[in-house]
């Protein structure tokens, strides 16, 4: 596991991002980890996070000439995100976009820069894979072109058929999906570290039950 994904797993945990116990899903599993992007809510827990989609987004390697975040938890990463990169030498363009059409001053409902070339998405996780269809939706509208997904955390667990959530978006969309971290690092960090040792059996538990390869 990259040195970064364990900090960013420890940084999680930090701020009770990352839990473990026994807690229910939206599809009515009792999970034995929860993951809450919203507790990164305070200016300096945004500013790390910005920093580790960044150096997922550069080790992944993947093309792209613009950053769109999606409303409304995408608006913060994706400014965030940019800021990060820039700070790293990579500056780039980004634009997020509004629920609702405005219909004075800049109007319509994107704001940012205009959306054209590879258009890299960035959310915190991926659950039904609404918010990317819509997404991939508004880019393909502006004719630029969707060129994948960036995330916090991959489940890698089965939704309502044999694919993960992650890889719908793959096969729908043929797009690739990055990380800044799976339930394989997290696996590997509960394996490896004897203060959380004790979570490891049920993880693996829940993901010979629900999970994907």
């Amino acid at each position: 596991m990259s040195d970064f994904r364990q900090a960013f797993i420890e940084f999680a945990i930090e701020r009770k991002v990352l839990c473990f116990g026994e807690y229910k899903t939206k599809a009515g599993r009792l999970s034995p980890y929860f993951f809450n992007a919203g507790l990164f809510n305070d200016g300096d827990a945004l500013r790390r996070l910005g920093q580790f989609y960044a150096k997922a987004i550069l080790a992944a390697e993947v093309p792209f000439d613009m950053l769109f975040g999606p409303a409304y938890k995408g608006i913060p990463l994706v400014n965030a995100i940019a800021i990060a990169l820039a700070e790293m030498g990579y500056n780039h363009p980004f634009c997020f976009n509004r629920k609702e059409i405005k219909d004075h001053g800049e109007g319509g409902n994107l704001i940012g820069a205009p959306l054209k070339g590879r258009v890299l998405i960035v959310d915190d996780v991926i659950s039904a894979g609404t918010s990317v269809r819509e997404s991939v939706d508004l880019i393909s509208m502006a004719r630029a072109k969707p060129c994948g997904v960036a995330i916090a955390l991959d489940r890698m667990e089965r939704g309502t058929n044999e694919l993960s959530a992650a890889q719908e978006v793959r096969q729908t969309h043929d797009i690739p999906v990055i990380s800044i971290i799976s339930l394989n690092d997290l696996t590997d960090f509960l394996q490896s570290n004897a203060d959380y040792n004790c979570y490891l059996e049920a993880v693996l538990q829940y993901r010979q039950r629900y999970g994907v390869v």
